[in-house]
């Protein structure tokens, strides 16, 4: 369980909105866990149409964070 982050730090904007082209390694989000951030990355290539949980929101292991159209 851990803190999710759209953006890199407060005030900024967020590192993908619906609409963004992503690669398998583009960044997404940061989740918080004791403390440690990590960089959660897309995963594969695609765009995304919709986004799942809030800034600041618990999330668990495995959960969907974004919807993605995956590009062939």
């Amino acid at each position: 369980m851990g803190t999710f982050y759209r953006a890199p730090k407060p005030g900024e904007p967020p590192f993908v909105e619906v609409g963004t082209k992503v690669g398998a390694d583009t960044t997404v989000g940061i989740v918080e866990v004791m403390k440690l951030m990590s960089s959660i990355q897309a995963g594969a290539e695609g765009e995304v149409t919709r986004v799942l949980v809030e800034d600041g929101q618990l999330v668990e292991a495995g959960q969907p964070l974004f919807v993605l159209r995956v590009v062939p």
